[in-house]
């Protein structure tokens, strides 16, 4: 079997699908494993890398002609043409919004897998994309309100007198939230945190951070996949409320809070943002689904008032080494589940890890 990485060519997109370590195992494996040239460079691996591991060097057709193509982003409509029939794809869909890339893909009979979709069980948890990289991007979150903050994050002694440490609230902890918590608390800062969630506010306590509005914690507000459940417009009114007074006294607010499927929820309206001191900074990580602030727009930095609002996106990308890395460990993983012992691709649809990552063609 041969499986092809090609590089990626969508905007700001500077990950690789496959880092040399893993293919090394491929390759031990007794797959065959052939790079687009150029394909890990802009992540720090160069193509000397590749051939020391194992694999061959070739151009896009070669990679792209693969019995499996491993990508970070979804295809283009040229890249899925030059894809064989009958050929197998692993990346990152975007399924609930690729309706046209998923049939393009079912129509040229590749069988696609979304990374989007691995379940949320045990046995599949070193295959978990979203969780590697939401770590990435919590952390470079933090990272870049800093950057944008008039002020220091941690308390400070100087000759020129003290200086007190930020205040940084976190809204949202799951794993980017957590993340965000922990580096921010690493580099100084007072911090607090929000969620809906009775487990995970124990999680922002474990963090040495503080919970806000412990009250509207709610023991039934997360899915059987531990997600958040979506609010009604009663709730999410309750909540907007609950923080207007605690965001009003905060120098640097990171947002993560995400629905799998949906518009991100609004969790800070521009008159909320307007009570808070000038020179302050809104990172809204989820600015890709429609943001958790009113005024967020994705890609840009919104000025409310003096409040710097930012809508970063694809934050892991920013950090491409270790992003890829992280990444290239979970479709390791995810490909080792799926080779038999003779190093052959063996896609059983009745898995309950396979099954649940199809997106294309009739299921069993």
């Amino acid at each position: 079997m041969l499986i092809g990485v090609p590089s990626e060519r969508a905007q700001n997109e500077s990950r690789v699908a496959l880092v040399p370590e893993s293919v090394g195992r491929l390759v031990k494996a007794g797959v065959q494993v052939t790079v687009e040239r150029g394909a890990g460079l802009r992540a720090g691996f160069p193509d000397t890398s590749y051939e020391k591991a194992g694999a061959s060097l070739g151009d896009t057709a070669a990679a792209l002609g693969a019995d499996l193509v491993c990508k970070v982003q979804k295809p283009t409509g040229d890249e899925v043409a030059r894809m064989k029939a009958g050929a197998h794809l692993i990346s990152l869909l975007q399924p609930s919004s690729s309706t046209e890339s998923i049939a393009a893909l079912d129509a040229r009979g590749v069988t696609a897998f979304a990374l989007e979709l691995v379940p949320r069980i045990t046995r599949a948890q070193s295959m978990d994309v979203l969780s590697s990289q939401a770590t990435v991007a919590g952390y470079k979150a933090v990272l870049v309100g800093s950057s944008t903050m008039v002020k220091f994050l941690p308390m400070l002694t100087t000759a020129a007198g003290t200086i007190a440490p930020s205040k940084v609230c976190v809204l949202g902890a799951g794993v980017a939230g957590l993340m965000a918590i922990s580096t921010a608390r690493r580099l100084g800062a007072v911090v607090s945190g929000f969620d809906i969630r009775a487990a995970a506010a124990e999680q922002i306590k474990s963090l040495g951070a503080t919970v806000v509005a412990e009250n509207l914690i709610s023991a039934d507000a997360q899915t059987a996949g531990g997600y958040a459940k979506e609010q009604s417009a009663e709730q999410q009114k309750a909540v907007q409320d609950a923080l207007k007074a605690h965001l009003a006294n905060m120098d640097l607010v990171i947002t993560t809070a995400q629905i799998p499927g949906r518009a991100a929820p609004r969790l800070i309206s521009t008159e909320t943002i307007r009570t808070m001191a000038p020179g302050s900074v809104i990172v809204d990580m989820a600015a890709e689904t429609g943001g958790n602030c009113e005024p967020t727009r994705a890609g840009e930095t919104v000025d409310v008032g003096g409040v710097q609002v930012l809508g970063p996106v694809n934050l892991a990308a920013t950090m491409p080494n270790h992003a890829s890395a992280m990444l290239s460990r979970n479709i390791l993983t995810f490909v080792q589940h799926l080779l038999t012992k003779e190093g052959a691709l063996n896609v059983d649809r009745a898995d309950e890890i396979t099954g649940a990552m199809i997106v294309t063609g009739r299921k069993a």
